[in-house]
């Protein structure tokens, strides 16, 4: 029994969505030689891409999400440390709580930045993803 598997090889992930099978007839059942053989051929459907394409715009969406949502932390957290930093100036016989307060307000301000500029830099990857998935190649000028 002979078998020939036909792989096509393409840049995307191989999807098996659909196996086709071909048998053909026994040589005895025409009137040929009484040997008998079968030939069965495997073809593997690969998706084009768009799967992928959606895969990356999706992740690039979450991205931009989690970016907004690291400014804002940092935007509250700025705020809340200028104002403990106010309060340490108004109420002096609380200062250093407030100058604490301040500090760690500092930190989370920078730590919700830190988390932005992650988030800004994979959705930037996940456009450039997407965009490979699709096909396209934009040709930008500065960057």
């Amino acid at each position: 029994m002979a078998e020939e598997k036909h792989h096509h090889h393409h840049l995307f992930h191989h999807k098996k969505d659909e196996e086709e099978a071909i048998e053909q007839p026994a040589a005895g059942e025409y009137g040929g030689e009484a040997a008998e053989y079968t030939e069965t051929t495997v073809t593997e459907v690969v998706s084009t891409g768009e799967d992928e394409y959606g895969k990356y715009k999706k992740e690039e969406k979450e991205h931009k999400h989690k970016q907004h949502l690291g400014e804002a932390g940092a935007i509250a957290a700025g705020a809340f440390a200028l104002y403990e930093k106010h309060e340490a100036k108004k109420d002096p016989e609380h200062a250093h709580r407030h100058k604490i307060e301040e500090e760690i307000a500092a930190a989370a301000a920078v730590g919700s930045g830190g988390f932005a500029f992650h988030e800004h830099h994979e959705k930037k990857k996940d456009h450039k993803d997407a965009e490979e998935a699709s096909g396209e190649k934009k040709h930008h000028l500065f960057g």
